[in-house]
């Protein structure tokens, strides 16, 4: 469940990335476009959020 937030909030953290800080002259390969940014976003926020596992 750890995993699924973080991808959530990596998403989200990604795509305001690219909305409020981007790129304004479209060089920057993973903040001038929406689509990768969000998909980094969701990338590390997996990871983050699985290292959030509840240990039994």
């Amino acid at each position: 469940m750890s995993i699924a937030i973080g991808i959530v909030i990596g998403a989200l953290a990604g795509f305001a990335n690219y909305k409020f800080i981007g790129c304004a002259t479209g060089t920057c390969p993973l903040s001038s476009n929406p689509w990768i940014a969000t998909i980094w976003g969701m990338v590390l926020g997996g990871l983050i959020g699985g290292s959030f596992r509840a240990v039994r």
